[in-house]
């Protein structure tokens, strides 16, 4: 295939067309009574990590298929150059290196002509001084009273990142430290994080790349004010505010001394920056020892992408199934289902990473593309989404790929109630893949003795279709390492279904045209001459908003 042809004038992509007409009459049930070593043939291990693909709508015809597309489209030679530090950021002319940061071998990685890595460990090893001078009590703020809050200011990937990691490691979490994360512009945001705060006993750590992001500075703002407004001296921001930033030149503009910036570089995207000096908040919260496991955990599933196969390649073919549900199965949207309280933020947090990676309508070399191209994410933790949305999954006309996540091993001593959770999860997965038949449901009827009138009445209601595609993520215990391999899991497969649609994954100008317009609205808002300059609706909006303002 040549560099600008799409991957559907390939011989690959048109047999694995004609392969999906051929699955569309196809049951897992069948597929499972015929095929005894279904299960053991199509799950992976990676580490102590089970990833359970059997409940597929697809047999091995469908991965080779799957892998053929793959190849094609030059998924492990991308791969490969991202790796190696090329600028695959076609948009931006960047490279893409967020799997740099979680690098633990002693291997190079050279950004034009300069190994990256000695700077990525200096970093690593200023976070870790300063969370220790943070945890022993070295650093104090400007009277002298110790740390014992740290809030993140950021948005977007400084913030979901953190949040979901600082939520997932609870049981992790420092008994010294509380963690706050402020995010919204939305004033009530800020407040309420505030309001049972000491100042004197707090920390902030405002995240973002530029020092420019409308949001993220309009909170340090008001953070700032808060504080002085306790303290009453300017002295007083260089011991309460440190920044994870590009730009020295604003963060020493804002107050901050930039001795206390943590740098990371314009070749770490957003979305994949919890890696970075953007994890601060999260090594102040679990402990740097953490920290540096959730990277050994993220950087154990990259050498299996880099390394493995294809046919046992788990970020490949998973993203390959994503492009054959979206594409050839025609499905719209992913569920995360984590049977594990503690990722209750992950969803949100890959919400992100899909779908400002690929919900693009460009290719790399900006030709329109002709498939669709990213499934809308979603979902909430089991059991609670049991009792909301997977009445849907069962019995909906929309068929939903799923996801489940479960941990074996619960972090408390109520083993026997976490046995619950595990039942339950178990049997969404069997349920979403075998349903239940009038057959089944008139036989069962009949063992609680109702009458045959009865029967027939409840009959249709209850019938399953089943035939409904999820993978089982299964691990001993949601730690650190575990966790750091779970979200590189995904950001490879993300990176997988780009490289088949031919998306730049790592750009987001879909973000900007938002922000820009906000800026022109802004100042309407406060004016007293008649607005113009944006539609009749805009403008009627502004108007109402103008004259209701307290």
């Amino acid at each position: 295939m040549s560099a600008n042809a799409p991957i559907t004038s390939t011989d690959a992509w048109a047999a694995l067309v004609n392969h999906g007409g051929d699955m569309r009459t196809v049951n897992m049930r069948d597929c499972f009574a015929q095929d005894p070593g279904r299960f053991d043939r199509m799950s992976h291990v990676v580490g102590e990590l089970l990833i359970d693909c059997s409940k597929h709508l697809a047999t091995d015809e469908t991965f080779k298929a799957l892998l053929n597309v793959a190849e094609a489209a030059g998924v492990t030679e991308l791969r490969d150059r991202m790796f190696a530090g090329d600028p695959i950021n076609t948009s931006e002319d960047r490279a893409v290196l967020h799997t740099a940061l979680r690098n633990r071998s002693e291997r190079s990685v050279i950004v034009n002509g300069h190994d990256v890595m000695p700077n990525v460990r200096a970093v690593l090893d200023r976070m870790r001084a300063f969370c220790n001078d943070v945890h022993s009590g070295t650093w104090r703020g400007h009277t002298g009273e110790r740390i014992t809050d740290v809030v993140n200011i950021g948005i977007g990937g400084s913030d979901l990142g953190p949040v979901m990691v600082v939520e997932a490691l609870r049981p992790w979490r420092r008994a010294d430290i509380r963690t706050h994360f402020i995010s919204n512009v939305d004033p009530a945001n800020l407040r309420d994080v505030l309001v049972d705060l000491d100042p004197e006993r707090t920390l902030f750590i405002v995240a973002s790349k530029t020092f420019g992001t409308l949001e993220t500075l309009t909170n340090a703002r008001a953070a700032r004010a808060w504080l002085l407004a306790s303290m009453d001296d300017s002295q007083a921001v260089a011991k309460h505010f440190v920044a994870v930033s590009t730009n020295a030149d604003r963060v020493g503009a804002f107050g901050i001394d930039p001795a206390n910036m943590f740098e990371f570089w314009d070749w770490v995207g957003g979305r994949y920056s919890l890696w970075s000096a953007i994890g601060l908040s999260i090594a102040l919260s679990v402990g740097f020892e953490h920290f540096e496991a959730l990277l050994e955990g993220g950087f154990e599933m990259d050498e299996h992408f880099r390394t493995a196969p294809p046919p046992e390649n788990v970020p490949l073919l998973l993203g390959m199934l994503d492009v054959w549900y979206r594409n050839i199965m025609g499905l719209q949207t992913i569920a995360v289902l984590p049977y594990d309280d503690h990722l209750h933020a992950f969803c949100a947090y890959l919400q992100q990473a899909m779908m400002e990676s690929n919900g693009k309508h460009v290719d790399r070399h900006g030709n329109d593309i002709k498939l669709d191209t990213s499934p809308i994410l979603w979902g909430q933790p089991g059991t609670n989404g049991q009792h909301a949305f997977h009445q849907m999954l069962h019995q909906g006309t929309t068929v939903v790929p799923c996801d489940l996540l479960l941990a074996i091993e619960s972090h408390t001593d109520m083993h026997d109630q976490h046995l619950d959770l595990v039942a339950n999860c178990l049997a969404q997965s069997e349920a979403f893949m075998n349903g239940r038949t009038a057959d089944e449901i008139r036989d069962g009827l009949r063992d609680r003795g109702k009458d045959e009138a009865d029967i027939e009445h409840v009959t249709r209601h209850m019938v399953m279709q089943g035939n409904r595609p999820s993978t089982t993520m299964l691990y001993p215990k949601l730690t650190p390492h575990m966790l750091g391999m779970l979200i590189a899991l995904y950001e490879h497969r993300i990176f997988t279904a780009a490289a088949v649609w031919g998306i730049d994954a790592f750009d987001q100008w879909g973000v900007e045209l938002g922000k820009v317009l906000a800026m022109s609205i802004r100042p309407l808002l406060d004016a007293d001459t008649i607005a113009s300059g944006h539609d009749a609706s805009t403008l009627g909006l502004i108007e109402h908003v103008r004259t209701h303002r307290p």
